[in-house]
């Protein structure tokens, strides 16, 4: 098993053939050799840490330059303490920032609103009146129609503004004009307004900004006409890709009318684009299929649970129980289906099972490695990390029993702010130490140490690497560099100087949806818990078929 530290860096070849390591002026990095008594023969662990400063070299240049090396050697031990959740889970971060005193939230006080809007429509002479009141606003028309949207005012007051427009400009309202008026109609679904609107515009104008039409696919979706809300669609397309919210509402337009093989053809027409889906839209086929019968529609309802699967896509909680009532609905499968956790062995709480491993397959490894390397070191990933405090750390890991090497600088040996000597002399006493000449580096180097000692290797750090998995190609590689990092990444827990060092615990079972036939596990999004993009569930929908 292979360890490393914020910056953390390991090379058991260079540890059997190259007693020399190449570091950058200003930076130290640390790595700590160490061999347990777990009973595993032949087992090694290594552990490094570094500080960095802005410097940018490719991490393959740190194999180049001399130092010197030096031993001692002292043993300890200690029984490792195990944190209650890993730093991944959704909602730590948030704990994490309400822990720090120096974060603090910076709300602006709310604004004043100086200006009353009228209440009920108005005739030409009171709008007039308005005007002049307000005769600095180069736009007054545009201006209060806007103040009504941001109230969402009635539809009513909106059209005597367009009225008393049309009344002063021979029956013609700007196009600025109707589509505000229109964003207000779609907002109370008034629709014979949505259609009178989508009249005008289509005698008036051959072509329409992206905002116009995504108003009028949303309005009409709900009436009579919400086929032409697919011709719309279809007038998008000439110029340019539906967004994601154009698909949804045609989608849910053909569902609400019952035309399930139109709302399918969009679904996949939209994957066909790269385009992630809305959940609402996929939640839609789930409200849908409880009315629906057979394995075809079965088959496409899993199929959307494959594709949250490979996707790393997690339903919200209204989705799941949407997920949990079509399961229990349908006729002679007999499923049932309850919310729980997964506890930190990996088995569900619910009905026993084990979920699937954090791990990486052979194939997914060596492919993430490629990617690594290509894209991330040979890339110039520039990204840094920060330290924990050295002392701390080597003291807690040699109470352990564990023999340490510690990859450290030339300059941490002289006396300085930062590198007290006798803290250095207490640090020697439990570990060898291999020391560097001051050359440059770059940070990359972690990956690159910790990918090259193996699937089993672990490094620590608070750092969550997003810049890393940023740099990236396509979301198959981020996904596997993810699951990667919680199954090997540790974190220290913030401690005062000279106290214990503890360790957050590391996820063991992957958190995607997944299923053995006959029972699915579905992390989802509890919705009073914040979940940053980096973090992952931690409730899940246990469904199992009864036997």
């Amino acid at each position: 098993m292979t360890f490393y530290f914020t910056g953390i860096r390991s090379f058991p070849k260079l540890w059997k053939s190259n007693p020399y390591l190449g570091l950058g002026p200003g930076h130290f990095s640390l790595s700590v050799f160490l061999k347990d008594c777990y009973g595993i023969k032949n087992q090694e662990k290594w552990f490094s840490l570094k500080t960095v400063c802005p410097q940018n070299t490719k991490a393959m240049n740190l194999l180049v330059a001399k130092a010197r090396y030096v031993r001692k050697k002292d043993e300890g031990s200690s029984k490792q303490v195990s944190a209650d959740s890993h730093m991944f889970a959704a909602g730590a971060a948030k704990k994490r920032s309400q822990m720090n005193p120096l974060s603090k939230e910076h709300v602006l006080p709310p604004v004043k609103n100086i200006f009353q809007l009228p209440t009920k429509p108005l005739n030409s002479e009171e709008w007039d009146k308005l005007k002049e009141d307000f005769k600095e606003k180069a736009n007054f028309e545009n201006w209060i129609i806007s103040q009504m949207i941001k109230c969402h005012s009635s539809v009513d007051v909106a059209k005597s503004v367009l009225a008393w427009v049309a009344a002063k400009n021979n029956g013609i309202v700007g196009y600025d004009l109707l589509v505000k008026y229109l964003y207000l109609c779609v907002f109370h679904k008034q629709t014979s307004e949505i259609i009178d609107v989508y009249e005008i515009m289509k005698a008036r104008y051959k072509r329409l900004e992206s905002g116009a039409y995504t108003l009028l696919i949303r309005g009409l979706i709900h009436t009579d006409r919400w086929r032409e809300a697919l011709l719309l669609l279809e007038d998008i397309k000439k110029v340019m890709i539906p967004s994601k919210k154009n698909y949804n509402d045609c989608i849910q337009g053909a569902l609400f009318h019952q035309d399930v093989n139109v709302a399918w053809n969009l679904y996949q027409e939209l994957l066909g684009h790269d385009i992630v889906p809305m959940l609402e839209t996929l939640k839609a086929f789930f409200d849908f299929g409880k009315d629906m019968k057979g394995d075809q529609y079965s088959n496409k309802l899993q199929d959307i649970l494959l594709y949250l699967r490979n996707n790393q896509l997690y339903p919200g909680e209204s989705f799941a129980h949407s997920i949990k009532t079509w399961f229990e609905s349908v006729p002679g499968e007999h499923w049932k289906g309850q919310f729980t956790t997964i506890q930190q062995s990996g088995q569900c709480l619910g009905c026993g099972k084990t979920v699937e491993s954090i791990h990486l397959s052979s194939e997914e490894y060596e492919f993430l490695k490629e990617k690594i390397m290509r894209d991330v070191i040979d890339g110039g990933d520039q990204y840094k990390k920060t330290t924990p405090q050295l002392l701390d750390v080597v003291s807690q890991l040699a109470k352990q029993n564990l023999q340490v090497l510690v990859l450290g600088r030339k300059h941490m040996l002289k006396q300085n702010s930062r590198w007290r000597k006798d803290d250095m002399e207490k640090v020697q006493k439990q570990a060898s130490f291999f020391f560097a000449d001051n050359i440059s580096e770059d940070d990359p180097f972690l990956l690159y140490a910790t990918l090259h000692s193996g699937n089993h290797c672990k490094f620590i750090t608070k750092d969550l690497m997003r810049d890393h998995k940023a740099c990236l190609p396509d979301a198959k590689t981020q996904r596997l560099f993810f699951k990667w990092q919680q199954g090997h990444q540790l974190a220290i827990v913030s401690k005062h100087p000279g106290s214990k060092v503890t360790f957050q615990h590391i996820l063991i079972y992957d958190t995607v949806v997944q299923t053995t036939g006959d029972s699915w596990h579905i992390p989802y999004d509890d919705d009073v818990v914040e979940r940053y993009s980096y973090e992952v569930p931690t409730k899940w929908l246990c469904l199992h078929r009864k036997t």
